[in-house]
């Protein structure tokens, strides 16, 4: 078997693993549930999950991909054995689900890009009421962006781990977080930024309902790209030099800061518009592709260059998603058939392309799949379908048995050698302490409390 190639700088890791973390999830559907949980609350809930959840099940995975060298299925047959492989199907087979409905979406900035651009030179002009329906509903346009996109992250992936995963996301990772932080300050000019801190930083546990709890138990899981094989295969190029615990909390750090920062940005944008607030969107796509737009050219200043710059930000955070999805496939291929990477990225992109035919057909284009239905009203559609299926089932499932895994099945001297949190005297530090009781106890727990809301009706998706 070849050298299992590495990442080609210390710091390769954390880019790669926050563009994978960092996505549409951090500057879409964060800024939306948090806004429709009343803010502040939900924001602290959210972050003490991000703690207790999110980071001890991100310090498991990289630890069982770089102990291993190997994509999921094989790490998992390699330290539990065969039955512990099904986890790591699941987790390729949710990645693989997630980037046949992504691109689709992640498709429709590239429009909402050279739509701003235009209105940007031309004036504004307010979309019809069905413009954007219509829009999704267009089926040739909508196979031809996620096609773009998809070929997009295809090329990367095709070049390698270090020339072409690491080499893009030391370009896109650090553009994406200038874009941020510009606008973040060109928001902080406009009458809107007091409201916006107050509601995002004075939090009242009375305004959270319990459904909020478990939403930001949920969206804590699946904004850090857990659960479906990414973290395990980016760890699988880490080297054994490198800190575990300090890249996943720097990751964990990251990706935060970016979420924070979108509903700033968002936020900011609404409360300084007189009279929005009340109408904004009731649908995650309403508030970023619909609502967004209409509030940048018409009420605030500076939108006409704020709009297209957001918009490239939110292509490179769905760029640097697809690219850890798609590589999860690719890895798998190449360790399980040992087939070349050219071959393997050729094979995975087809059929993940294949999968974003049907979501992008479900939208209005094909009656058949457009109406399809399997999770009842509300949901119809491939691409609904899909989304539920990963965001309420596999996401969680996959999570808490990396948990039980990693927590109570794996041998502990596997992870005091991998972890390395020993102090001098050969006692564990606090940080060994804190993850061993957070992936046993804290972690699955709430998981298991996410599955029977699920179970008993709640929605993540």
């Amino acid at each position: 078997m070849a050298t299992r190639e590495n990442w080609g700088t210390k710091i390769g890791f954390i880019i790669a693993a926050t563009g994978s973390a960092v996505g549409l999830g951090n500057l879409w559907k964060f800024p939306y549930i948090t806004w429709h949980n009343n803010g502040g609350a939900f924001v602290i809930i959210y972050l003490i999950s991000v703690v207790l959840i999110g980071w001890p099940i991100m310090m498991a995975e990289i630890m069982i991909g770089r102990k291993t060298q190997e994509s999921p299925v094989p790490a998992l047959e390699i330290l539990g054995g065969k039955k512990w492989s099904i986890v790591g199907w699941l987790g390729v087979l949710t990645g693989f689900v997630i980037l046949g409905y992504y691109t689709v979406i992640a498709g429709w900035t590239i429009t909402s890009f050279i739509s701003c651009i235009k209105w940007s030179f031309s004036g504004y002009v307010s979309p019809s009421d069905d413009a954007f329906g219509k829009f999704i509903g267009n089926g040739p346009l909508q196979l031809l962006l996620s096609f773009l996109f998809m070929t997009a992250t295809a090329l990367i992936i095709w070049k390698g781990v270090k020339n072409g995963i690491e080499k893009s996301t030391r370009i896109l990772m650090p553009v994406l977080f200038a874009i941020l932080i510009y606008l973040v300050v060109m928001v902080l000019f406009l009458p809107g930024r007091t409201e916006t801190f107050k509601f995002l930083f004075n939090p009242n546990f009375a305004e959270l309902p319990w459904e909020g709890v478990l939403e930001a138990i949920g969206h804590a899981f699946f904004t850090l790209s857990l659960g479906m094989g990414a973290m395990i295969t980016y760890g699988s190029y880490m080297n054994k030099q490198e800190s575990i615990s300090r890249s996943a909390s720097m990751v964990v750090f990251l990706d935060t800061f970016v979420a924070i920062c979108a509903c700033i940005i968002m936020y900011t944008i609404i409360f300084s518009a007189p009279g929005v607030k009340e109408s904004i969107s009731g649908s995650t796509v309403g508030m970023l592709f619909i609502t967004l737009p209409h509030l940048l050219y018409t009420y605030i200043p500076f939108g006409a260059t704020i709009a297209p710059i957001f918009y490239i930000l939110v292509a490179f955070a769905a760029l640097s998603s697809t690219i850890s999805l798609l590589e999860v496939i690719v890895a798998l291929l190449i360790d399980k058939l040992n087939m070349p990477r050219h071959k393997a990225t050729f094979l995975g992109a087809f059929a993940a392309y294949f999968v974003s035919i049907l979501s992008a057909l479900s939208l209005g284009a094909v009656p058949f799949l457009s109406n399809w239905s399997v999770f009842g009203p509300g949901k119809e559609g491939i691409l609904s379908t899909l989304d539920h299926l990963a965001a309420n089932w596999m996401l969680p499932i996959g999570g808490f048995f990396i948990t039980i895994f990693v927590g109570w099945r794996l041998d502990k001297n596997i992870t005091e050698s991998e972890l390395r949190l020993t102090n001098p005297d050969g006692t564990f530090k606090l940080t060994y302490k804190l993850f061993r009781f957070f992936i046993r106890f804290t972690a699955p727990l709430a998981i298991l409390a996410v599955i029977l809301a699920v179970i008993f009706g709640k929605d993540f998706s």
